[in-house]
């Protein structure tokens, strides 16, 4: 169902991917828009067993194409080098392809726990508890991941001998 990556050589190792999933802190989910038109949209996300979530406001375009379209594409960059002598860059990226959903229950709480301790860790257990209870403005969205590929510059599949 999803394509084969064209420059295998390049594809990275599912470890070397989820690191990339985990140490970035903003992607671009892409989805079906208003009138069809592709809609992208950079957010913060956390990965978080083998699942993307991010939190989103109740009403907008977001939700709007997601309750209309599920399916969407999640991508990633990790590094992207100019190397201006060589006209090209060294880059390092992740896609991923699912279906998204609002989350509820015992998977909500998992999940904000999960996105407030990637960005705010270091904020006392207080203070991480008043925000995740407070917290009633917004959903939490998973992307349930059907197909995920990390792909990286060939010179850095090269270096690595």
């Amino acid at each position: 169902m999803f394509r084969k990556m064209r420059r295998g050589k390049q594809l990275l190792s599912m470890e070397d991917t989820v690191a990339v999933m985990d140490r970035c802190t903003n992607g671009v989910l892409a989805c079906l828009g208003d009138e069809d038109y592709p809609y992208a949209v950079p957010l913060s996300y956390v990965y978080f067993n083998d699942i993307i979530y991010f939190h989103s406001a109740k009403a907008g375009h977001k939700i709007d194409a997601i309750t209309k379209n599920p399916k969407v594409s999640f991508s990633v960059i990790d590094e992207d080098t100019i190397v201006s002598e060589k006209y090209t860059t060294y880059f390092r990226s992740v896609l991923a392809f699912g279906k998204a959903r609002i989350v509820e229950g015992d998977e909500w709480l998992e999940a904000f726990e999960a996105l407030v301790e990637k960005y705010s860790g270091d904020q006392p257990e207080e203070a991480k508890h008043k925000e995740i209870t407070g917290c009633t403005q917004a959903y939490i969205i998973a992307i349930d991941v059907e197909h995920i590929t990390g792909k990286e510059a060939i010179e850095y599949v090269r270096a690595k001998g």
